[in-house]
């Protein structure tokens, strides 16, 4: 018979249907195989390949067997997808560069960390980890849920009771459809404390964590973190970055020439394709100085030799690579994993309590799996000791039954048995009749009594629960944990900055009125007699001068203060190198300098210390000290250093230890000295007190710090200079008048600067046309306070000295300095 019905067919919509597939594949990736379950941190295939090594039997007491044996069961009974990607996730799980604590004890080639892969697997072979055995432990006491398998012809476990947090201990890695997760390996003992602590203290912080217990990823391959920011902000967020730098040393060989030498590599780097691409950069003259480069690397550890050229700077070469290759990388965390089946990102508290949670699950589940057990065989036991008791009447019993149900049901009836009782005093050997077994049945019984009676304790009791869990993962602590091996190195991102790939070296800053600013290396300028014409160091404009000219490090810091009391800050690299003649770029293009403001005072900084401090003084006056720490962090527009009253300007800033005594010089040659504590520690924004009294039309040229033996240097408008002992000014209070310091003529001119010195220091002398002679200071003569002074340089006509900056010799230069020649000018 011809059936004439229509074709079943159905109409859908194809949008709507593609959303639907889309996102049940989606789910299906997300939740069946790439994200790790936040109880047992394993994805459905690892759990599946340690499962299936469970089930055969292959222990770590045991025997290695095939690895394709493991293989093809995983993917017969759990797994149904290539036997590639069971096989290499298996390998990773056996690779100690992969896995902080490996899951699988391989036997011959599972690959390396020059990127080899791992043989065929019908040449490897497996079998369980110790330290994975943990994770499986109790599994056969009903801790766990099962499921069926895609197929339904056999179970396999939902998780694993994972008797450590190995989600956070091994870290996990995959790329779901529209999520990904990357979680980093931390150290076991570590990890454990942080799960105690939890459990002890519900309410600790991730702070608290942070400083007592869990304090960072830890890499198999060991390595750095630089700083602990990255680390703060995915533990407190579950999202992150940190920065991780291969553990390399420099050597000095007995032939003058370095090497540096890798002995660590961060975390999933390709050893061999470093040694490649070192060599390409070479090859290209982008990093010069490299002769030769050799990997030597052994079964006893990494080993990767640089060597270097003889002239070549090891530590700027060595941060070139930090830079340009992969010997310092960025790990990326996102902490993400499935939470009841939902992906959920955790930060370290949320995963560590999720862990615990589950933990709790596992103990009760067992406590409740060995009760049930406990008191099924206290139920038989009952039922043998009834029948031992009436021994002889029982056996009457049994000889008169025709077939064991008689007798098993005579047994229920006469003597009030449960089926289960009657049935084991019926398969009761006639050797437990003897007085010894009576007393061994009895001892069973009570023991087993006090069993029952802790296990309904430990259920009761939640602390009871913890306090298990405490014990058991200290016993796994006690077994397996090992030493950090990556190092955490504080400072941050910021440990690592465009300076370190910069020679540090001395060089010169100059600032013209008009604000073009330059750097030049220190040896540029000659040292010169007194009494020199100087070479020309800048051009500038017919109205522009050299007002600014410091001598620092391009690492150091150079703080930028300007005439209306706020503070700029640069990196000394960070000011553009010109040539000799050339006069700058302006500052203006490295500062955001507010219109009708420009720089009054330029120093540098080292380091930011706790207890130094910035002092201040102002042209009428008035002078302040702040802490130093208070200018740490300056934002790039600048900060409020001091604030300044009606038409006043800062004219000078220097570095303090508190103790100092300040000298303060005006114009018309008076100077005032005291000591730096009668100005008290005041805040960033303070507008200051009074340092000197200023007599009429005079105004501060300088602020220095002077100290016993110092001479005072002061320097005229017109070339004149002269040395003063400190001992000739004697400390007063702030606020006096000050003394006279040298006697101010028409052919002097006015005092330009007033500088404290030593006599081991040049001098730099610089006119407003641009003119720079340096000279050493101890060919200026030294002379009482009220004498003119010697002519230091000879200037044109019309011409000034704009401003004088000391500068520091090394002790390698001191050999050079020209010995004083000059003669004192004779007074007309």
């Amino acid at each position: 018979m011809v059936d004439n019905q229509r074709p079943q067919v159905q109409e859908i919509n194809i949008g709507k249907e593609m959303r639907t597939s889309f996102l049940d594949y989606a789910m299906s990736v997300i939740v069946a195989r790439a994200l790790p379950d936040v109880r047992d941190g394993l994805k459905p295939v690892h759990r599946r390949i340690l499962y299936a090594m469970n089930d055969l039997g292959m222990h770590a007491d045991k025997a290695y067997k095939k690895s394709a044996r493991i293989v093809g069961d995983v993917i017969g009974k759990y797994h149904p997808h290539g036997d590639s990607a069971v096989y290499e996730a298996m390998v990773r799980m056996a690779q100690d560069f992969s896995y902080r604590y490996m899951l699988v004890n391989g036997h011959g080639n599972f690959g390396s960390v020059d990127g080899d892969p791992a043989a065929a697997m019908r040449y490897t072979e497996a079998k369980m980890s110790k330290i994975s055995m943990e994770l499986l432990r109790d599994i056969n006491k009903n801790t766990i849920d099962y499921a069926d398998n895609y197929d339904g012809s056999e179970r396999e476990p939902v998780v694993l009771p994972a008797r450590f947090p190995n989600l956070l201990v091994n870290g996990a890695s995959g790329i779901a459809v529209g999520m990904a997760t990357n979680i980093p390996p931390h150290q076991l003992g570590e990890t454990i404390d942080a799960v105690l602590a939890v459990s002890e203290n519900p309410e600790i912080t991730i702070d608290e964590l942070m400083e007592n217990h869990i304090f960072g990823p830890d890499f198999p391959t060991g390595a750095m973190i630089l700083g602990r920011s990255g680390i703060r902000k995915a533990f407190e967020t579950g999202k992150g970055s940190v920065t991780i730098r291969a553990k390399a040393e420099i050597e000095e060989q007995a032939n003058g020439k370095s090497r540096i030498i890798v002995s660590e590599l961060p975390y999933q780097v390709n050893k061999a394709k470093l040694v490649e691409k070192i060599a390409e950069l070479a090859r290209d003259k982008k990093i010069e100085g490299i002769t030769d480069l050799r990997d030597e690397s052994d079964r006893n550890g990494m080993r990767m030799v640089i060597e270097l050229r003889r002239d070549a700077n090891p530590n700027v070469l060595l941060n070139n690579l930090y830079k340009q290759t992969s010997l310092q990388t960025s790990f990326g965390i996102n902490m993400l994993a499935l939470v009841d089946g939902q992906p959920k990102v955790l930060n370290l508290k949320q995963a560590l309590e999720y862990y615990l949670e589950h933990q709790k699950e596992i103990i009760r589940r067992r406590t409740k799996y060995e009760l049930e057990k406990a008191e099924a065989r206290a139920h038989i036991l009952e039922g043998l000791r009834i029948a031992l008791d009436h021994i002889d009447e029982i056996i009457a019993l049994i000889r008169q039954s025709e077939t064991a149900d008689i007798a098993r049901t005579g047994l229920i009836e006469k003597y009030d048995l449960s089926e289960k009782q009657a049935q084991a005093i019926l398969d009761m050997r006639l050797q437990r009749l003897t007085g010894l077994e009576r007393e061994k049945i009895e001892q069973e019984y009570n023991e087993l009594l006090t069993l029952i009676s802790e296990l309904k304790a430990i259920l009761a009791d939640e602390e009871k629960v913890l306090e298990i869990i405490r014990e058991e993962l200290l016993e796994i602590k006690e077994r397996f944990n090992d030493t950090r091996r990556t190092e955490i190195v504080s400072g941050g991102i910021d440990f690592f900055e465009d300076e370190d790939l910069i020679p540090e070296e001395d060089i010169v800053i100059t600032l013209t009125h008009q604000g073009y600013i330059k750097r030049l290396p220190s040896s540029t300028y000659r040292t010169q007699r007194r009494g020199g014409r100087g070479v020309q160091g800048m051009d500038t404009n017919e109205d522009d001068f050299v007002e600014h000219l410091v001598s620092t490090s391009t690492h150091d810091t150079v703080l930028f203060f300007s005439n209306k009391g706020k503070v700029y800050r640069l990196k000394g690299y960070e000011i553009p190198e010109f040539s000799r003649t050339a006069k700058g770029l302006p500052i203006i293009n490295l500062l955001e300098i507010e219109k009708g403001e420009w720089i009054n005072a330029v120093i540098t900084v080292h380091e930011f210390e706790k207890d130094s401090y910035l002092f201040f003084t102002t042209k009428y006056g008035v002078s302040k000290r702040t802490p130093l720490v208070q200018f740490a962090n300056i934002r790039k527009g600048g900060l409020i250093a001091l604030n300044l009253r009606e038409e006043d300007e800062l004219i000078s800033v220097r570095l303090t230890d508190g103790q100092k005594h300040i000298m303060i010089g005006t114009r018309n040659g008076s100077l005032i000295r005291f000591e730096e504590e009668q100005i008290r520690s005041m805040g960033r924004t303070a507008a200051g007190v009074k340092g000197i009294s200023l007599r009429e039309n005079d105004e501060v040229v300088s602020m220095e710090i002077i100290e016993d033996g110092y001479h005072i240097l002061n320097v005229t408008e017109n070339g004149y200079g002269k040395q003063t002992h400190e001992s000739e000014y004697r400390i007063t209070n702030r606020g006096g008048k000050g003394v006279s310091t040298c006697n101010i003529t028409e052919k002097t001119g006015k005092v330009v600067a007033i500088k404290t010195v030593t006599g081991d220091e040049d001098i730099m002398i610089i006119t407003a046309s641009g003119v720079l002679i340096r000279m050493p200071v101890e060919g200026i003569s030294k002379t009482g306070r009220n004498t003119q002074g010697v002519r230091l340089i000879r200037i044109q006509e019309e011409e000034k000295v704009a401003t004088v900056a000391r500068i520091e010799l090394k002790e390698e230069e001191l050999e050079d300095v020209v010995e004083p020649l000059a003669e004192e000018v004779q007074e007309e």
